[in-house]
């Protein structure tokens, strides 16, 4: 323990039962080494980055982005704000920048963690809700995006399967009866109309260039609720890495 602060793991557990990102393998473990032959127990493992809490890095979406192993600990590590919308959004509602600033003192250059209550249908929860928590939790448009951007922001952080609306994502050609339910929810005859084809993946494609980044299947205790703290997010040093499993913990003082 850190003197004088406490700890608290923003990370989801992760097992063979930890869904990958949708149209991504799900992850396989094995043992190649058992007591009972070996007389020791050694682990494989195979799985996609985009697996349980994991960091988004800027090689994900940019050709000449920058790998995990660049990214160094002083940017991982910092002045944070969580910011509680679950009140405001449900199912496929887009949420704003003044959402955020309503609930929470966000700060320029802040780790923003951005909680949307969906943290509640992951998989390892009583709740748990596969539909709910990858396909049909709320996300931005480009007004957000933008200010990400004007805010200077270190990193986001989200509750949820995704930084991006799911339907600004893959997830609306793959379940095409979930964007009718989304267009009837948002009252509009074409998705477009809210996430043109040229703003596709917004919070990756726009944001990334920009080294803003972020943590996709987090969660937060009810304690840290709009306020703030410090957080630290901890990927393998991964040369080559687009992006990478890790650790999340925030720092509050004891």
């Amino acid at each position: 323990m850190l003197d004088g602060y406490e700890m608290h793991d923003l990370t989801q557990p992760w097992s063979q039962d930890t869904p990958a990102w949708p149209t991504y393998d799900n992850p396989k473990v094995w043992y190649e080494k058992s007591l009972d032959t070996e007389k020791v127990n050694g682990q494989k493992i195979e799985f996609m980055n985009h697996t349980g809490t994991h960091l988004d890095g800027e090689k994900h979406f940019v050709g000449n982005g920058r790998d995990i192993a660049d990214m160094p600990l002083d940017e991982l590590v910092g002045d944070a704000v969580v910011a509680d919308i679950s009140d405001m959004v449900g199912d496929y509602d887009v949420y704003t920048s003044e959402m955020i600033e309503e609930v929470c003192d966000v700060q320029e250059g802040d780790i923003l963690f951005i909680h949307t209550g969906y943290q509640k249908y992951a998989y390892h929860r009583e709740e748990a809700d596969p539909h709910a928590f990858f396909c049909k939790h709320p996300g931005p448009n480009m007004e957000f995006a933008e200010w990400c951007r004007d805010m200077n922001l270190n990193y986001l952080m989200l509750d949820c399967g995704s930084a991006d609306h799911p339907m600004n994502t893959i997830v609306r050609d793959v379940r095409p009866e979930l964007a009718e339910e989304a267009c009837e929810k948002l009252g509009v005859d074409d998705l477009d109309e809210i996430f043109p084809p040229e703003g596709y993946q917004l919070m990756h494609t726009e944001l990334f260039p920009e080294g803003i980044v972020h943590v996709e299947n987090a969660q937060v205790p009810e304690e840290l609720l709009n306020e703030r703290c410090q957080i630290g997010t901890f990927p393998w040093r991964f040369e080559g890495g687009e992006s990478s499993v890790c650790r999340c913990v925030a720092f509050t003082e004891a």
